[in-house]
């Protein structure tokens, strides 16, 4: 423990926006390399990606990280580089798709880490920076959301298997969202019982419409747009701010991509 402590001491002499370039360089760079292999070695670079991306966020934040925080801070780099790695093997392995692919996730991680340092030690300091975090945090939130619906999809499982899936990736994703309310060192109850209200209906959601003819990216936009909309009410209504303009709006955008997805079946 000492020895971590020391340790710390020397990282926080190093500047924390080179800390997060160092990090960013870093996981491009196993990013880049994991890409250079087929699908079969995903057993062997997830887990060290997911690995690598969890130790170079707590490089990258070092300091006043303390228990639901491990969770809450971390998710977002995590998810997002697990994420984007299983859904390259989703286009043709070409340099053409994988140098545009490694800026966007670099660019991508560099903005979740500035999020999670904001969440961490910014929050008190500026409302504003704090507000404009949470909507940086929650576009990411939803950008990974419909790539992992869509790896879900790719694998056609069967509708259970696809409910369950999709309800625990919505219970992660809403519990780290909504804990942004309000950033505290616990997880406060009300919390977990929208992420489970939410983890359900999507998932049931899911389950009835795996038995429509559906092409994936359709069906993962419209249940993606289910948990913006869900998710985004719940925010307001945490936040004190649901207004009936808020309420229109998000309903909106459920309807039309209901509207799309119903457009698009294959009768």
């Amino acid at each position: 423990m000492n020895k971590l402590k020391e340790l710390n001491k020397r990282f926080l002499k190093i500047p924390k926006r080179l800390r997060f370039f160092i990090s960013v360089f870093l996981l491009s760079l196993s990013m880049l390399v994991s890409t250079l292999f087929y699908f079969d070695k995903a057993v062997f670079f997830l887990p060290l990606l997911i690995i690598l991306s969890y130790s170079l966020t707590y490089f990258s934040l070092l300091e006043e990280i303390e228990r639901f925080e491990w969770y809450s801070l971390f998710f977002i780099e995590v998810v997002l580089t697990a994420s984007f790695y299983l859904f390259f093997f989703l286009f043709p392995a070409r340099w053409l798709t994988r140098l545009p692919f490694i800026l966007l996730y670099g660019v991508s991680l560099y903005a979740a880490l500035l999020c999670s340092n904001i969440f961490n030690v910014g929050v008190e300091k500026s409302l504003q920076l704090y507000r404009a975090a949470y909507s940086v945090n929650f576009f990411y939130q939803t950008l990974v959301m419909f790539l992992v619906l869509n790896i879900i999809f790719s694998f056609k499982l069967n509708f259970l298997i696809n409910g369950i899936l999709i309800g625990v990736s919505i219970f992660l994703f809403t519990i780290q969202l909504l804990w942004t309310v309000r950033p505290k060192i616990q997880l406060e109850k009300e919390i977990v019982r929208y992420a489970m209200l939410s983890a359900i209906l999507i998932g049931e959601a899911g389950m009835m419409f795996s038995f429509v003819p559906l092409k994936a990216s359709v069906f993962s936009l419209f249940l993606t747009a289910s948990y913006y909309s869900m998710t985004g009410l719940a925010y307001h209504y945490l936040d004190q701010r649901l207004f009936k303009e808020t309420i229109r709006e998000y309903l909106t955008v459920l309807a039309f991509t209901f509207v799309i997805m119903v457009l698009t079946i294959s009768w």
